[in-house]
């Protein structure tokens, strides 16, 4: 009986550690951590996506803090495997909770969050829903009683600063996935963190509140600034290429296809059949799944135009 007992404590070990966040060095001092390509779930504690930190000579400044308090003491681990530094600054560049939901966690231990007031506000406007979302899930510590946002609040679409010895600009250059997300532009660097606006290695999702003409107007912003370096909201860190070929490209394929359909008088449902079995973006996770929702959505948007 002991010995099935001890292998039960054992097995609960395992699975209570078995997530962990991959951390990629994109440049000297600037890392991603790249959680869950593929769906969210309580095992990896809603965390799949990609946040990142930058480390300075004033400690570590942390792009997102994740989705719950677990999130983030598990986001501060994985850092502590990087850089004896503490995490001394937080940016909230996201609206999605598993951007920005673990604030708490760091709030308590005194650190700072920083943000754009109109990026807090889409926060604001999509807690309920994501705190029914994550609480599906059985993820525990939710802050439910007092929701932390940044301290320090930024009405202005630009702030550039210094941390330390590093120099940053937070912007919003245009909605994309979620409304009034911004970027962390590294200008001497030139890296990005552009959040959710690009999706790496897997399908971007089109939700009812997304704006696809939006999006694409939004990425060809950031492409613009010539970045050496994309760490973007879901996927791995990677070059604008590689932005260029899995987000970009798609949400110009997306665009110019519903528009034809639309010009033709394509029925909604022909539409999404024909064009659903396209393979041109089938190296995607998740492209069967995504792809028909995608054009309904964005057909849906166009008629409403």
């Amino acid at each position: 009986m002991r010995t099935i007992l001890l292998l039960i404590a054992l097995l609960y070990s395992y699975s209570a550690v078995a997530f962990e966040l991959t951390t990629e060095k994109v440049a000297d001092n600037i890392y991603a951590l790249v959680g869950e390509i593929g769906p969210r779930s309580k095992e990896n504690l809603a965390l799949n996506n990609t946040l990142g930190f930058v480390i300075t000579n004033k400690g570590v400044l942390l792009v997102g803090s994740g989705s719950s308090e677990d999130a983030a003491a598990l986001i501060e681990k994985t850092v502590k495997t990087v850089t004896d530094k503490p995490i001394t600054r937080i940016i909230n560049i996201g609206s999605q909770d598993h951007h920005w939901m673990g604030d708490s966690y760091f709030t308590k231990k005194g650190v700072s969050i920083t943000a754009l007031s109109r990026t807090a506000k889409t926060q604001t406007e999509h807690l309920e829903a994501h705190l029914k979302r994550l609480d599906m899930l059985g993820l525990k510590h939710l802050p439910k009683d007092k929701i932390t946002q940044a301290d320090k609040l930024i009405d202005a679409d630009s702030y550039p600063f210094s941390f330390g010895d590093t120099d940053f600009e937070l912007r919003y250059i245009g909605d994309s996935h979620f409304p009034n997300d911004a970027v962390l532009w590294l200008p001497k660097q030139k890296i990005i963190f552009t959040g959710d606006m690009v999706f790496n290695d897997r399908m971007l999702g089109v939700q009812p509140y997304s704006k696809t003409r939006s999006w694409l107007a939004t990425f060809n912003k950031m492409a613009a600034m010539q970045p050496e370096k994309v760490i973007p909201g879901h996927g791995h860190a990677g070059d604008l290429s590689k932005a260029q070929k899995d987000t970009g490209d798609y949400l110009n394929w997306l665009i110019s296809e519903v528009d034809k359909a639309k010009e033709d008088w394509e029925d909604l449902g022909d539409m999404v059949k024909r064009l659903s079995q396209t393979d041109k973006f089938n190296y995607l996770k998740f492209h069967k799944t995504w792809n028909p929702v995608n054009l309904n959505r964005t057909y849906l948007q166009f008629e409403a135009e």
